[in-house]
């Protein structure tokens, strides 16, 4: 006999959990109390929400579901926005929270409030757990529920009296849940559809989406691109499928993305959609996009595949087996010239020198010298704001990740984002950049980083405003309000406090030695970079 608590974990370990990430309170202690009996290590967040951050940049370098472990009320609510961030994302996660006792719920007791009701526009499913007996099933079904088709956050909602009743567990081996069968493998007439129209182009386009990493298809991605001479374009969260100077590589789409890439889109007779949402940023268009080219779409979610796009050749299922599939038919596409034009005008993009500004550091110039010194398998998390922007454009990228929030674009994700990659992987380089904006919506976790020993380098943009929101003031509305940052701390006095080493950046000539001297330090940095608030995404 064992209580819920006990068999929660130990579904926990059975399903391959040795972290997670956590804040207790009342309503959680028995399962607190079961995980600190067991072999699973924690991270104490120091903010929920920032719990589900970091299990997700846990789960986008393990390639398994993060989880998270909150109390009830507050806690459960702070943590929505992990969630939602999550779930926009399609990261697999399992957010595990407290509740009150089953016999009280409705009653709106202290710290009681239902957060299956709250979360249930953007999770993938959700549990309230009302008998002790049903958890190991419940565990069993989230993590494959979370992992499997269009991935994204479930949440087990656990009363405490639940956590304490006793059992006999049984721990299921297998999941066979009715009306639960995603798609693997693509339609083969489909497939012979897809081949048959690359065939028949001249100015095909490959476009990259998260759905590459998600579906580990980034070796397939990359031999279908090579082998069949097709250019490839990336949303935001495709960036990195491919490094930044493969030949097939023409850059970022959308309204922040590389010139080259939004030409390529713009002239394709072929478009092949690839794990990607097509969403707004990256084409500003859609309508035009399916007048003037033929389009495949191809999806593990077909509720994505038309709704923003109109498609003609439609592929649901995994996209790394989709590709695996394509590559058994061998198509080749004859479009040297084509190619040719897009990688001049990319080559020319890419070495294009950035003007010095008229105060302060150019970005582009601080994301170049770190693209240049980082370790080639290196995962940066980036933030939300100008500095996601900079880093989209100018940041070289070889073999490591890319990570960020582009679908809730949730400021302050790159700091505990970056907690949680190192959680998974703790000798990988990992790199934070943020502003100042998002940095001080996250500095708290610097907490988490010492009590950790996490080696992370942190760069801030720091300009004083929130920039982005600026630009957008300035050119469309009637000028700034709200923006300004002016009473935040000295970063530097900051992170004297937390015990980090830290640098300052306040001219170009200064960046190269800095980049160097912050990557060379053994141990969490942050370097500060003066940028001037007039500075624009498109300096």
């Amino acid at each position: 006999m064992v209580n819920g608590a006990k068999a929660l974990v130990e579904s926990l370990r059975r399903e391959g959990v040795t972290h997670m990430f956590g804040y207790a309170g009342a309503t959680i202690c028995e399962a607190v109390d079961a995980v600190a009996a067991s072999d699973i290590d924690y991270t104490l967040v120091r903010t929920e929400q920032n719990a589900g951050h970091m299990a997700s940049g846990y789960a986008r370098i393990s390639k398994k579901p993060g989880v998270c472990m909150v109390t009830s009320g507050p806690g459960a609510t702070n943590l929505i926005t992990g969630i939602a961030t999550a779930y926009m994302d399609s990261i697999p996660m399992v957010a595990i929270t407290g509740q009150v006792q089953s016999h009280l719920l409705g009653r709106d007791i202290f710290q009681e409030v239902d957060i299956t009701g709250a979360v249930a526009p953007f999770i993938k499913h959700s549990y309230l757990v009302k008998d002790a007996r049903e958890l190991p099933r419940i565990v069993k079904e989230a993590f494959h529920i979370a992992s499997t088709g269009r991935q994204g956050p479930v949440l087990i909602d656990i009363p405490s009296d639940i956590q304490k009743q006793e059992f006999d567990p049984v721990y299921p081996e297998t999941v066979d849940i009715r009306g639960y069968k995603p798609s693997y493998k693509g339609n083969v007439v489909q497939i012979r559809r897809v081949a048959e129209a690359i065939r028949q182009a001249k100015q095909p386009v490959i476009c990259a989406g998260g759905g590459i990493f998600s579906a580990g298809a980034e070796k397939e991605l990359r031999t279908l691109a090579e082998s069949a001479g097709i250019p490839v374009v990336t949303t935001m969260m495709g960036l990195g499928v491919l490094p930044t100077d493969h030949p097939l590589n023409m850059g970022m789409i959308g309204s922040f993305g590389n010139v080259c890439a939004n030409k390529a889109l713009a002239k394709s007779d072929l478009l092949i959609l690839a794990g990607a949402r097509v969403a707004n940023r990256a084409i500003l268009s859609p309508s035009e996009i399916g007048r003037r080219m033929k389009t495949i779409h191809m999806d593990v979610d077909p509720a994505e595949i038309g709704k923003n796009v109109s498609t003609n050749i439609p592929v649901v299922g995994d996209i790394k087996c989709i590709l695996s599939q394509l590559l058994e038919i061998p198509v080749k596409v004859e479009a040297g010239e084509w190619i040719r034009m897009l990688q001049e005008r990319r080559n020319g993009e890419r070495q294009a020198e950035l003007p010095a500004l008229k105060a302060g550091v150019h970005p582009g110039k601080v994301m170049r010298s770190l693209g240049q010194h980082m370790k080639a398998d290196a995962a940066v998390c980036v933030d939300v704001g100008q500095n996601q922007i900079w880093a989209c454009k100018y940041l070289p990228l070889r073999e490591g990740r890319f990570l960020t929030t582009g679908g809730l674009g949730t400021m302050g994700y790159a700091l505990p984002a970056a907690l949680g990659v190192k959680a998974a992987a703790k000798d990988r380089q990992t790199i934070v950049v943020c502003g100042d904006g998002s940095f001080q919506m996250a500095f708290n976790e610097l907490a988490t980083l010492n009590s950790q020993h996490s080696d992370v380098k942190i760069i801030v943009m720091e300009n004083h405003v929130l920039g982005l929101v600026n630009e957008i003031q300035k050119t469309s509305y009637n000028g700034p309000f709200g923006v300004d940052l002016s009473g935040a701390p000295d970063f530097g006095k900051l992170a004297e406090a937390y015990g980090i080493a830290h640098g300052r950046v306040e001219k170009d000539g200064e960046i190269d030695g800095a980049i160097q001297a912050m990557l060379a330090y053994d141990g969490p940095y942050i370097l500060c970079c003066s940028v001037d608030p007039d500075t624009t995404t498109g300096d």
